[in-house]
């Protein structure tokens, strides 16, 4: 099916007081993929998931999931997603197994249909089926959260922040889980504050800031939009100063010999870079390039985003 796994449309949001979380945000999650909503804190992320979770109400706009539209049909959107929240919330006085079981009553999966104990094997917590929730430690819980938002076999999982706190060996056991889900047919969305995270995971990324989306495009051409390329550079003899030339957006002294120059590639290469520095009469004896990441068009495009916080629905 060629059809969006989630279609957003001209999503607003504002809250008593006038406080405006989004403001006319559009965009399609494609199926089958790994998608990455990005955004700093406050930037909307939360007021987006929670309103397709069906626990905040939207002002205006249009939301469908898995073409069910969350107000027309609001029983077959909320069956078909998963939602894995920010907060680690649980009854402490239920074991993981009741936990899933209850959570699968609540969605009329019958008895027959539970995959119960798959689930807490799939999120490394068969051995502790039967231990108090309250007694987990807090990445337990959060996988035991991932399990929850999959027992009625939701097409779309949401999962907001969710290696927040948790130990490296911990995030990859998630990864692993979640990759898998995603082989298996599972649309994921995350958001997360790991931009490295991202931008290994996500086929796609949307970025949102002051309520407005500001970015949606392949991981890949995200990254490929970072124009700031830096090099170093170690030269033949001690440097008292940093040599100075036009082609250099900034450059500073990382040791006697070793300087970082920093150029916008869509004005000058390399090379370039390098024969300014022969032309100021140094020797060039090693050089190393460093590729610009996801986290450098984070924050060119976030910061640019600052910038226009003149304009309404900022804020």
């Amino acid at each position: 099916m060629t059809e969006a796994a989630i279609s957003i449309t001209d999503l607003t949001k504002t809250y008593k007081g006038g406080k405006q979380a989004l403001a006319g945000v559009s965009f399609d999650v494609p199926r089958g993929q790994i998608f990455g909503l990005l955004g700093p804190n406050g930037a909307g992320k939360s007021t987006l998931i929670n309103i397709l979770a069906g626990l905040v109400n939207k002002t205006s706009g249009k939301a469908v999931i898995w073409g069910f539209d969350i107000d027309t049909d609001h029983r077959n959107a909320k069956a078909s997603i998963g939602i894995v929240p920010q907060e680690i919330v649980f009854d402490p006085f239920f074991t993981p197994f009741e936990t899933l079981e209850n959570q699968a009553g609540f969605y009329g999966v019958p008895k027959g249909q539970r995959r119960t104990t798959e689930l807490l094997r799939a999120v490394h917590l068969e051995d502790k089926a039967n231990a108090y929730a309250r007694s987990l430690s807090g990445g337990m819980k959060r996988r035991l959260l991932v399990a929850k938002a999959m027992v009625h076999m939701p097409p779309v999982l949401v999962l907001d922040e969710p290696t927040a706190g948790v130990d490296v060996e911990l995030r990859q056991q998630l990864w692993a889980y979640v990759r898998e889900l995603n082989r298996q047919g599972v649309t994921v969305v995350l958001t997360t504050h790991y931009l490295e995270e991202a931008e290994e995971l996500c086929d796609r990324i949307a970025i949102i800031n002051h309520g407005r989306l500001i970015a949606n495009e392949p991981t890949r051409t995200l990254v490929g939009r970072a124009n700031e390329k830096a090099v170093e550079v170690t030269v033949d003899r001690d440097l008292t100063e940093a040599p100075v030339a036009a082609c250099f957006e900034k450059i500073e002294l990382k040791g006697e010999r070793t300087v970082v120059i920093t150029y916008s590639k869509d004005k000058v290469n390399a090379g370039e870079v390098l024969a300014a520095l022969q032309d100021a009469g140094l020797g060039i004896v090693d050089v190393s390039t460093r590729e610009a990441d996801l986290e450098d068009v984070f924050l060119s495009l976030t910061r640019a985003g600052a910038g226009t916080s003149g304009t309404p629905g900022h804020g």
